[in-house]
């Protein structure tokens, strides 16, 4: 926190938020003996989280927030017009103390085309905020409330209709510490899960315009962390390093789906359910309401990369929420091993003790270019989709795209080898780094020349063909 100079508060404002029934009650030495010191907010855009209130006593904060409409990216190669806080999705986290006197300003940029609010759920009072907050463009208003109760809290515009303010960004979240205090962690991160609603499916290329339909039908598009796909990954991972604890301040924005929010590889120690502090402990995934939050702690015991999902896992995987935090420091082979092993597994029964494969299908032989790329979209829905999307985009900072791929279109013969044996380590696509695993994937040669003549034909690449001839001789060489 910061000072804000000379500005004082009116003392009908401290006496309202105090309780006092008229303003000449409120004498200097009631105020004083509650109310100390005058401060702006320091608030933040997410992930960072303003830093920890260390002042022993309640002030009067000052809290500025700017409503703004943005053009800005919801996906690689996709636009989508924001309605915000601040400027970005979601808006900047603000953080007092139980008891602090709250002085809020809102700011409606002359250049929105909508009279925007704020509806703080930290607030006591009818609208939260909201019917004291209406702005229209070009204009600022001011309110006061007292910050009565402890927790984590999320605000939103309350403008009608509602939904579609939500819909389209306008959420964020306040946390009101307790009077004592938050215990002290290592990290601190702040994220909110949303939904958007878009007339074009997942990755269609563009500037996409909100669709009223969908979100009455609640169907979303994407569902994704911090406003945009892959906003925590590649170089906006979170990180962390062994032996620390970690943080997180988890809001769901909504406007409809509940969040199943999940860190692949971790257990939280500690949860603080709907933001509240009726702690739970050792807790694998925790449910946050649409217009809830919850805070989550863990310790990192381990290096590695973990990933942070909705567990409704089509929306991790397919519409976009899944972050990354990645760990850095040394190895605890006791805590986890890494794999030690791979064999041939022989189950015990008569089959199994036959020394001859059983005999496989043979995959149909493609007699023309269109028959390849027909059979090879085929291979590509049972056996890539789940990773590199119907549109071949992949799941950014998780699995590499394939469309425009400049690390497929440079070398057919290694792509062959990827597909025959797999990719483990670090890759470069398209000047992003990757480092994930993509499994053996045991498929026949025609499979293998079908499925990349499939990709080599789609979202402008190179157009090749592979033939299954091509696959059996880099098979012989690998």
């Amino acid at each position: 926190m910061k000072p804000s100079g000379s500005n004082r508060t009116p003392v009908w404002m401290i006496a309202v938020a105090l309780g006092l029934t008229c303003v000449a009650t409120a004498t200097a030495q009631q105020i004083e003996s509650v109310i100390k010191g005058r401060e702006v907010a320091i608030t933040t855009y997410a992930p960072e989280v303003p830093p920890p209130i260390d002042r022993p006593h309640n002030a009067i904060v000052v809290v500025e927030l700017e409503t703004v409409e943005v053009n800005g990216r919801l996906a690689d190669g996709v636009e989508y017009t924001f309605w915000t806080f601040g400027g970005r999705v979601p808006g900047k986290m603000i953080r007092v103390r139980e008891g602090d006197l709250v002085e809020f300003h809102l700011s409606n940029h002359p250049s929105s085309k909508m009279p925007h609010n704020i509806d703080l759920h930290a607030v006591t009072g009818p609208g939260g905020g909201a019917a004291s907050s209406f702005t229209t463009p070009g204009h600022t208003s001011v309110f006061s409330f007292q910050a009565i109760n402890p927790g984590l809290f999320v605000y939103h515009c309350a403008t009608a209709p509602v939904g579609m303010h939500i819909a389209n960004g306008m959420y964020g979240l306040i946390l009101v510490e307790p009077k004592e205090g938050m215990p002290q962690v290592d990290r601190e991160y702040y994220l909110m899960q949303s939904e958007f609603y878009t007339v074009g499916p997942f990755g269609a290329s563009g500037h996409q315009a909100f669709d009223m339909t969908k979100a009455l039908r609640e169907e979303p598009d994407y569902v994704v962390f911090n406003g945009s796909v892959g906003a925590l990954a590649g170089d906006n991972a979170l990180q962390a390093t062994v032996g620390e604890t970690v943080r997180l301040y988890v809001g769901n924005g909504g406007p409809n789906l509940l969040s199943s929010f999940h860190v692949i590889g971790e257990i939280f120690d500690r949860v603080y359910p709907e933001g509240g502090f009726a702690i739970n402990e050792n807790v694998q995934t925790t449910l946050i309401p649409s217009g809830g939050a919850t805070m989550v702690e863990f310790r990192m015991q381990v290096p590695g990369s973990y990933y942070i999902v909705d567990h409704s896992i089509f929306r991790a995987f397919n519409k976009g929420a899944l972050g990354v935090l990645t760990a850095t420091g040394d190895e605890n082979k006791t805590v986890y091993s890494g794999k030690v092993m791979e064999e041939i597994y022989q189950p015990e029964g008569g089959a199994a003790q036959s020394t001859a494969p059983a005999a496989v299908a043979a995959p149909a032989q493609a007699n023309s270019k269109a028959e390849r790329i027909e059979f090879g979209q085929r291979t590509y829905n049972q056996v890539c989709l789940a990773c590199h999307q119907p549109t071949g985009l992949g799941i950014p900072g998780a699995f590499p795209p394939l469309a425009g791929s400049d690390y497929l279109n440079a070398d057919k013969l290694r792509a062959i080898s990827v597909v025959l044996n797999g990719l483990t380590g670090p890759v470069t696509v398209n000047g992003q780094d990757f480092n994930s695993q993509m499994p053996l994937l045991n498929l026949s040669d025609e499979d293998v020349a079908n499925v990349l003549t499939f990709v080599y034909n789609s979202w402008e690449n190179a157009g090749h063909v592979v033939t299954p001839e091509e696959v059996a001789s880099q098979r012989n060489k690998d």
